[in-house]
């Protein structure tokens, strides 16, 4: 029934109640408890189980609440699982990446090496970006953490290399992109 304009609620109290007497106290206070545990007052629950087999009889195509709470339990189970493995690659992946970098800049440990050395190229593009650079924002660019020394000594083989190629020249506290 539609509410005429005006009209509210409490108005309309009396027409939309429904008495209903259950066969026995303790059938009374389990629907309390039952709603009280689902956190919806005792006309919510009465309704919502009315509805849903109604809906069931009609044969609509309809989810009850205990199937949906189910299915929202398993969707967060699957959740925390697939959260997990997401963890785990991640620290995979970043471990990989120092590996890579790593074994990128291993010919630049060695003053010996015989063969081409491939510059790294994040340090290559950094210089063509920027022109200048200083020192310090050189390996926060490139993600080198200061205290790691031998990524540093790689680093510096390659700066002086580049130097000698003519590609980059030492300025006040960094360097400079010639080519």
């Amino acid at each position: 029934m539609a509410r005429k304009k005006g009209r509210d609620k409490t108005e309309t109290i009396k027409q939309r109640a429904i008495y209903v007497y259950l066969p026995s106290i303790e059938m009374a206070e389990e629907w309390k408890k039952r709603a009280e545990k689902a956190g919806i007052s005792i006309s919510k629950f009465v309704i919502e189980h009315v509805e849903n087999s109604l809906r069931q009889e009609e044969g609509e195509d309809f989810v009850s609440r205990a199937d949906l709470i189910k299915r929202i339990r398993e969707l967060e189970n699957e959740n925390k699982e697939l959260q997990k493995k997401y963890e785990i690659l991640s620290k995979a992946y970043e471990k990989l990446e120092e590996e890579l970098k790593s074994y990128r800049r291993m010919p630049f440990y060695e003053k010996e090496y015989i063969g081409a050395r491939g510059y790294e190229r994040e340090l290559i593009k950094l210089f063509k970006k920027k022109k200048t650079i200083r020192s310090e924002e050189l390996l926060d660019e490139l993600g080198v953490s200061p205290h790691d020394t031998a990524a540093i000594k790689a680093i510096n083989r390659q700066l002086e290399n580049l130097e000698l190629y003519g590609l980059i020249e030492p300025v006040m506290g960094g360097w400079k992109w010639k080519g």
